[in-house]
């Protein structure tokens, strides 16, 4: 399969599905006629495991690749777990509001010290609450004033 045969498609906000053409561009995406979804739609698991088995392109992980995996914490669960608006959410965390709101939206992903921040909270936001409301030291204590 060549990049010619693959079809790039981004469902927009909107929830408008559109087709991304080589040059960035967008039109909007028209479904293949050939897809027949009725019989998608009532395939059993059975089949669905059948099929997905015999897919040279799109093997199953196996069951160490799977362990290997990293669950990627997901803000919006989170703070809908807690019972938080956005702003109390960003506010009890440190989060820069607007942070919140990108990651909420997949306008952009959380880096990789942030998913861990994120893990930690679902495990436990008391603790995430508790050391961030503990006064900082000083790492090392300030050198003497020296006055002639």
């Amino acid at each position: 399969m060549s990049e010619n045969d693959t079809v790039v498609v981004r469902s927009l906000r909107d929830g408008t599905t559109v087709q991304v053409l080589p040059d960035g561009s967008t039109i909007p995406y028209v479904d293949s006629p050939g897809t027949d979804w009725a019989r998608l739609e009532a395939m059993t698991e059975e089949e669905i495991e059948a099929n997905a088995l015999s897919d040279p392109d799109n093997p199953p992980m196996t069951p160490e690749e799977l362990a290997r995996m990293r669950h990627v914490p997901q803000p919006r669960r989170i703070r809908e777990r807690l019972g938080l608006t956005q702003e109390q959410f960003a506010e009890r965390f440190e989060i820069p509001l607007g942070t919140l709101r990108d990651w909420e939206q997949r306008v952009s992903e959380p880096d990789r010290s942030a998913r861990t921040l994120l893990r930690v909270i679902e495990q436990d936001p008391e603790a995430v609450v508790n050391a961030l409301a503990k006064t900082y030291l000083p790492l090392r204590p300030a050198a003497p004033e020296h006055r002639p």
